[in-house]
């Protein structure tokens, strides 16, 4: 090999090397003209997506979103260095952080937002307006399969299951479980995005589902209240996913690889903005300034 190839060589492996090493401990900063990168939960997107369509038209900014996996992708795609930020709608846990030991997360919280279980209408009509933790248990577990075990309708129960590691199924697993680790198996249908999950119910007879509640219409599905261990009944309102009081609440939130930077952090400040917090009430959410818990 000739030496002025040889070196030239070199010198562009060292490049491509550097090009490509992730740097621990900071946000990702994407180069001159590419895109920022955003991936994660289905919920969060209504708002990110909102976001970014303002973002681009007055600043010109070139983001692309993706909410492949829901809450889990997201982690994994801020944990494996292929976004700058991630969308998640549950609690970030020690478990998630040590599946990705190098990855110095930041969560930015930017919203609350609730999980209610929905049913179809014709449960609804048949009188089941409200479930017990255990009804709820021992329906996910197949010990109810059908409705009229818990004063509904002569129907059989069609449970669709939020697909493990997306925020609605882990929020679900902790009311019920106390942690997602004591949910045990089942093979129920499992559902994705909150848009496939909601047109799952509303066509199916007997349907049951996890749901973010925003997306319960009371027209074709439709959420029940919950009926705590003290025998209370609380239903999914403004005023109870504010005070903490339905079991059922969760941060909706962005996450990052360290502080942001760049256009992750024009991004962030947009969103946590007064015009950015104006985007949560208009999809059904809680912006921070309503928090009381």
């Amino acid at each position: 090999m000739y030496p002025m190839f040889r070196a030239t060589l070199i010198v562009s492996c060292l490049l491509a090397l550097a090009g490509c090493r992730k740097e621990a401990g900071s946000t990702t900063k994407p180069a001159a003209g590419s895109a920022l990168k955003i991936n994660g939960s289905t919920t969060v997107n209504l708002v990110a997506a909102e976001a970014a369509e303002i973002l681009r038209a007055e600043k010109g900014m070139n983001i692309q979103i993706d909410t492949q996996g829901g809450s889990a992708g997201g982690i994994s795609a801020i944990g494996d260095g292929l976004v700058q930020i991630g969308m998640i709608s549950k609690h970030l846990t020690d478990d998630d952080k040590k599946k990705h030991p190098k990855t110095n997360f930041k969560t930015i919280q930017i919203g609350e937002d609730a999980v209610a279980l929905i049913v179809s209408k014709d449960v609804w009509d048949g009188g089941v307006k409200s479930l017990t933790k255990q009804q709820a248990k021992d329906i996910y577990q197949g010990k109810v399969t059908n409705w009229k075990q818990v004063g509904g309708p002569d129907q059989r129960i069609a449970f669709f299951n939020k697909e493990p590691g997306r925020g609605t199924w882990e929020v679900f697993a902790h009311w019920v479980y106390g942690s997602p680790k004591k949910a045990p198996s089942v093979s129920f249908p499992e559902v994705g995005g909150n848009e496939e999950t909601r047109n799952k119910v509303a066509s199916t007879k007997g349907a049951l589902s996890q749901l973010s509640s925003s997306w319960a219409d009371q027209k074709t599905v439709f959420a029940l209240s919950l009926i705590g261990d003290d025998g209370s009944t609380v239903e999914a309102t403004e005023a109870s996913i504010a005070s903490g009081k339905y079991p059922m609440s969760r941060p909706l939130s962005l996450i990052t690889n360290g502080e942001p930077t760049g256009d992750a952090k024009v991004f962030v400040d947009f969103v946590l903005s007064e015009r950015g917090q104006a985007l949560l009430p208009k999809h059904g959410y809680l912006k921070m300034s309503q928090l009381k818990h």
